[in-house]
């Protein structure tokens, strides 16, 4: 597993690019999601996932959807038309972050 320095650091990114490749999403799918992509190497605790959605609600990058299933409640998450956008800059400066990084810690690719 990973510290949360650098999960915190990265988590509204990894929001955003899963709400790009999936529409809509709610926030146990979303937290499912990356510790199946990840092999459990990113847990998200509800306690920074919550926050970073509605930091990115607030700011006008997500909408909601309040759907009733049965006597629960569940709220999807979907990107709007600027998340749409901001999804794909956080992306593209991640990736230049990584080169970065890369290059500063003098990392060579791993041969496989």
């Amino acid at each position: 597993m990973y510290s949360s320095e650098l999960i915190k650091g990265t988590l509204k990114t990894i929001v955003l690019k899963l709400l790009s490749d999936n529409q809509k999403m709610y926030g146990y799918e979303i937290t499912q999601k990356v510790k199946d992509l990840t092999g459990d190497k990113i847990q998200l605790t509800e306690g920074a996932l919550y926050p970073a959605l509605h930091s990115l609600e607030a700011e006008g990058i997500l909408s909601t959807e309040v759907v009733n299933i049965g006597k629960r409640v569940r709220k999807y998450y979907t990107l709007t038309k600027k998340g749409k956008s901001a999804s794909e800059e956080k992306v593209s400066e991640f990736a230049d972050f990584m080169n970065t990084m890369k290059f500063l810690l003098d990392i060579k690719p791993q041969v496989g």
